[in-house]
């Protein structure tokens, strides 16, 4: 019998990269495990693992308090008799928020409607319609498990040549863009966000590149854009915004606009978010927008549940059932994570029992994002040899470090690219988990690091950071 070996799997599987569960996460995991067996005896620089490589709120080390409203009327969809045998417990709106759900899902032990319980849809198309200002229709709505799963749906569909079907992506991007890419043997079109500019998008780079690829032989099919931005936390305005649509409509290309982060904004007075639906819409453009949104950042950081969706602009009835075949092999996403995806876009009103604790843990955790934010971008900026933009949006800073020709060379002697050498040794002295700017992409000869904002504790995690940083700099000097 002939043995399963790598050689034998799906050749593209062996190019699929995902830098922010890479190598540093899994050593990570290792000195997690390693702490909990042995405690002070471990023989480690530090006493816990600090998790900074990925925006998961709820992590254990991170602990940012899950929503109560979404907690109780998940509470109450788990096991609906909690009514009854705890009376006094949930708010009168949390149990009729239940009830109304109960009485269009039933049991969420069933499958669900292959493209979302269509009670869910209705309410996230008013949710759009309210955001933007024009009509969202829910047959056009697909509920997921996670925003993740639309982008990998959408990537699949749009390859139609192997290698030769491309998608542009903005460098730095989220490694989820060019993991799924590998995977559907699609090719990475890349553009390059300009830094010195708070990682601004440059149509001019934009259009190099699709002529580039063009050149190459390579059909652009769809640009990608994150906005708020992942890792960058820049913003579009809606300039760039409308010169992007026009650049759409002039190449024929879908675009895939990334919003999940569109309510964490840390200076919402000068920093506003804008959708591309409301961009298209008012400029009365034709282009095919796959929009999509999630549970798992803003306010709610509910990235276990597995809820989100993405709603379809412009795409023709017959692309649209081509996705509801796709969605309807899978059966259904999570119905808790559709239940979170309702609680997230019909948060409690005004008047209604559960606003007002609503309105202070939401305000307690932009408040704290915004001011880890800007604290830990002051005090970076402060060391030698790092510069880091103030993200106006988003749960990550992008600190560049200018690393000397010693450091290079030690990290080319270990086989590492040299901000990945940095990063292993930061998480060996620390024990804090960033990830490489190279698993997200970056200009050649330049390094940086992606950390979130999630950490409590800031004045002694960023004194970490900085402790390191002036020792690793000593030490390769």
């Amino acid at each position: 019998m002939r043995p399963l070996t790598v050689d034998s799997l799906n050749p593209a599987v062996l190019n699929v990269q995902y830098a922010v569960r890479g190598e540093l996460a899994i050593k990570a995991e290792k000195y997690r495990v390693q702490l909990q067996e042995k405690g002070v005896s471990s023989g480690l620089p530090f006493d816990r693992v600090i998790s900074s490589n990925i925006g998961n709120p709820q992590q254990k080390g991170l602990d940012q308090p899950p929503i109560t409203f979404v907690r109780q009327v998940a509470a109450l969809m788990e096991w609906p008799d909690l009514a009854h045998l705890a009376p006094n417990v949930f708010p009168k709106d949390v149990i009729a928020r239940a009830k109304e759900l109960y009485s269009e899902i039933g049991s969420i032990g069933a499958y669900s409607h292959s493209q979302g319980v269509p009670l869910i849809r209705k309410h996230v198309a008013k949710f759009i319609s309210d955001r933007d200002g024009y009509p969202s229709d829910p047959g056009h709505i697909f509920l997921t498990g996670g925003a993740s799963a639309g982008v990998s749906l959408l990537i699949s569909m749009l390859i139609s040549k192997p290698n030769k079907s491309g998608i542009l992506i903005p460098i730095p991007q989220y490694p989820l863009y060019t993991a799924t890419l590998a995977q559907y043997s699609g090719a990475a079109i890349p553009y390059y966000l300009d830094e010195p500019s708070e990682w601004s998008t440059s149509l001019d780079e934009i259009r190099a590149a699709v002529n580039k690829s063009i050149q190459d032989g390579v059909e652009p099919k769809a640009i990608v854009i994150i906005n708020p931005g992942n890792p960058t936390g820049s913003l579009l305005n809606k300039e760039t915004q409308a010169e992007i649509v026009r650049l759409c409509e002039e190449y024929s290309l879908v675009l895939l606009a990334d919003e999940v982060y569109q309510s964490n904004l840390h200076r919402p007075a000068t920093h506003t978010f804008t959708s591309f639906k409301k961009v298209v819409r008012d400029l009365n453009s034709p282009i095919p927008l796959v929009s999509f949104h999630s549970i798992s950042k803003g306010v709610s950081g509910e990235c276990g549940r597995r809820g989100g969706y993405f709603e379809c602009t412009n795409i023709s009835d017959e692309v649209i059932a081509m996705m509801y075949k796709m969605v309807s092999v899978g059966l259904c996403p999570p119905l808790q994570g559709q239940i979170g995806v309702d609680c997230m876009v019909r948060p409690p009103k005004q008047g209604e029992e559960s606003y007002p604790l609503w309105k202070e843990e939401t305000d307690r955790i932009h408040k704290a994002l915004a001011e880890r934010t800007g604290l830990m971008a002051t005090r970076l900026n402060k060391l030698p040899g790092v510069s880091c933009v103030d993200s106006p949006g988003a749960l990550y800073l992008f600190p560049k470090i200018n690393l000397s020709e010693k450091a290079i060379a030690a990290a080319s002697a270990a086989g590492k690219e040299p901000d990945a050498f940095y990063a292993l040794a930061l998480l060996d002295a620390t024990g804090i988990c960033v990830v490489p700017g190279s698993g997200f992409g970056q200009k050649e000869g330049e390094n940086h690091y992606r950390l979130t904002c999630l950490c409590p504790g800031v004045d002694e995690y960023v004194g970490k950071l900085e402790k390191f940083h002036l020792e690793f700099t000593r030490k390769y000097s």
